[in-house]
């Protein structure tokens, strides 16, 4: 099944991490909320979810945190990521990241009947 082909169309940034051993609950807190805010800062990122691995199946590969964003193109994803309060944001939780990985895809519903 090959993916929806354009720019338009609601699209999923997904962003896993593993923060350094030496960060802060309270730091990593922070860090959240402000990754949370960019919500209100950016114009085209519509909503912000996150949340820590969970899963039994021990195969998150040092990943310990899930980021989502979503947009309505991808248009809107290189706005953000140009955007003045992401690019200083990004100065700001990077280097307290020790593993990243940054995944963009077009949701996809399989109709079975």
């Amino acid at each position: 099944m090959a993916a929806e082909a354009g720019s338009g169309g609601v699209v999923k940034h997904i962003l896993l991490a593993r923060f350094n051993e030496d960060v802060a609950p309270e730091r990593l807190d922070q860090l959240i909320r402000g990754y949370a805010g960019l919500v209100d800062l950016v114009p085209s990122m519509k909503a912000f979810h996150w949340g820590t691995d969970v899963s039994i199946e021990n195969m998150h590969q040092g990943f310990t945190h899930v980021f989502e964003s979503t947009f309505e193109s991808t248009e809107g994803v290189k706005e953000y990521i140009e955007h003045p309060a992401h690019v200083e944001f990004a100065k700001e939780i990077l280097p307290a990241m020790e593993k990243i990985l940054i995944i963009d895809y077009k949701p996809t519903t399989v109709n079975n009947s």
